[in-house]
Formats: C-alpha cells, structure tokens, sequence
C-alpha cells in the first residue's frame, strides 16, 4: 500500500505540469452554448400530475426502443456525476491544475444531463415517471468505476470518454430526428474534449515510465466495463443498444479502442522492458480475440434480423 501510495503522489506530481497545460488548451478549444436551444420546447406540454396533464404513452415518441434506451443510458450515466466527481478528487487533487480540472469537467457533464433531460421532457420520448424513479437508484446506489491511482484513472477515462462520445454520436445518428441528432452532435463534441484531456496526459506519462504506462492500460483496457453497469435494467438496455448498432463490440474496438490505442502508438512503441513488451502483446492478442468476437456478433445478429424480416413479411396482413 506504501508503494502504490507513493507511485500515485508521484504521478499527481509530474503529470500537473501537463494537466495545466492541457487545462488551458481545453478552455481555448471549447465553444459556449447553451441546453435551452438545444431542446425543442415547442413541442412539451403538461404530464399528470397537479398540473391536471396529459400522462405519458410510448407511442407520443417516433423513436425506436433501442434509442429510448441509448438515452436513458446516456442520461443516467451523466446523472451520476456526483460519483465520479468524488472519485476523480480522491484520485487526483481539488487543488491546481487538476482541481481546476475536476471542477469545469463537472460542470461541463452537468450541462450535458440538463440538455438531455429538457429533450427527453419536452418531446415525450420516455416515461418520465421510469426516468426519474432510475435516476433516484442510480444516484443513491452510488456504483461508479473506482480506478486505482491517478493513471489509472487517467487510463480509464481516456478510454470511457470516447465510448462516451462515440455513443452519443451514434444514438443522435441513428435516432431519426434531426432535433436528437443535433443534441447529441454537440454533446459529443465536449465529450471528445475530455476525452483528448485524458489522451493526451497518457502520451505524457508514456515519455515518463512507459512500461507502468502499458501494464496500467492493459489492465484497464481488458478489465473495461461502461459506467453504466451499475443502473437499473442496464443489461436489458445494453442488449437493445448493441442490437441497434449504437455501441455493440465491433463499434467498441473499431471505434473507441483502436483509435486510441493507433494515436497514442502503443503498439508501435520501442525501448520497452519485459513488463511493457508483456503487457504490450497482452493489449494486441486482447484486440485480436475482441475484433473475431465482434464479428460472430455482427454474423449473429445479421442472421436473426433476416430472419426476423422473413417473419414479418410472412405474417398476415
């Protein structure tokens, strides 16, 4: 524990240099807006309630389940933000370069559930009774990724703000509605922010000790799971959203971890010592077994919408 204790205060020490730096090309590259022009007000009206409205039905929303269940992910993984905030402090500082850090990105993930929220509301898109109820478990269960130590955390979130992102993007992509697309679109473009945040403290610490850098993003990389394992009916949820091709195993290894892995050169990388070369071939045979699963997936699920269309087509008018 004394060690682990010691490799984090040194990582906190000479990542802040970075952080700070990073920190103020974030405020440089970020572009102000606003969630009340992002949400189409126009078309909310009263629910039950005191005020005497209309109760939610499911066919008030053109969007496909699948969809409704990418944005109550989405929201309800931002929703916890009191979570991750709490682990970020512990892991990093509420102080310098990285307090400054802690506090714009929550604020930041804050506007995002605000955005998102208004939307679901105020086009009827999900039962906001359900809604509230799962945000009320979420919170109170407190079940947030714990990383260990400052680059693993690092190493983390480098790799869950771009799931974030792509998730985002694909959920507004495939939604059907130009309002939802938009939305999204311009919450994904913070996400990319953080996400390059992270990134780029990795690139750093890899000119500092890049063997410890690999074992910490093979750890975290084979041992990833979404934030929002934790939620109510996540698994059902997560098998609709896989099913729609918002965030399924290929999208996770073409797009969230090669990417990221190709920019930071982690397979290209030399002067390695037997730790890294390790952890480094452990990372390719992990893409490796993942890109041949993801491709059953892709199989199997071709296969029974086929056959789901066959039936469909065969069923009496």
């Amino acid at each position: 524990m004394k060690i682990n204790t010691v490799r984090a205060v040194h990582w906190l020490v000479e990542l802040e240099p970075a952080a700070e730096e990073l920190m103020n090309r974030h405020i440089a590259a970020a572009r102000e807006w606003f969630p009340h022009q992002y949400v189409p007000w126009s078309l909310g009206r009263d629910f039950d309630g005191p005020l005497d409205g209309e109760p939610w039905r499911p066919e008030h929303s053109a969007l496909a389940p699948a969809i409704r269940s990418a944005l109550v992910v989405n929201l309800l993984t931002e929703d916890n933000l009191p979570g991750y905030h709490r682990t970020i402090a512990a892991q990093t500082s509420r102080d310098g370069a990285w307090g400054a850090w802690l506090h714009r990105w929550t604020a930041e993930e804050d506007r995002h559930a605000a955005a998102i929220r208004g939307y679901l509301h105020a086009s009827r898109a999900v039962d906001p009774t359900a809604l509230e109820r799962a945000r009320m478990a979420q919170v109170a269960a407190g079940a947030v990724p714990e990383p260990t130590g400052v680059l693993g955390l690092v190493a983390y979130a480098a790799v869950q703000e771009l799931a974030t992102r792509v998730s985002h993007r694909n959920t507004g992509r495939l939604s059907g509605d130009p309002v939802c697309d938009r939305l999204l679109a311009r919450v994904a473009q913070d996400e990319n922010l953080h996400m390059v945040f992270y990134r780029e403290l990795l690139r750093a610490a890899l000119e500092l000790d890049a063997d410890h850098v690999l074992v910490t993003l093979d750890a975290t990389v084979r041992g990833f799971a979404m934030p929002g394992q934790g939620m109510p009916g996540f698994a059902r949820m997560a098998g609709e959203i896989a099913v729609a091709g918002v965030y399924d195993l290929r999208v996770h290894h073409d797009e969230v971890l090669v990417p990221l892995l190709r920019s930071l050169g982690i397979l290209e990388l030399t002067g390695l010592g037997p730790e890294g070369e390790q952890a480094r071939d452990r990372l390719a045979g992990h893409l490796e077994r993942l890109d041949a699963r993801a491709a059953r997936f892709v199989e199997r699920r071709a296969q029974a919408l086929a056959v789901r269309a066959r039936r469909e087509r065969a069923a009496p008018a």
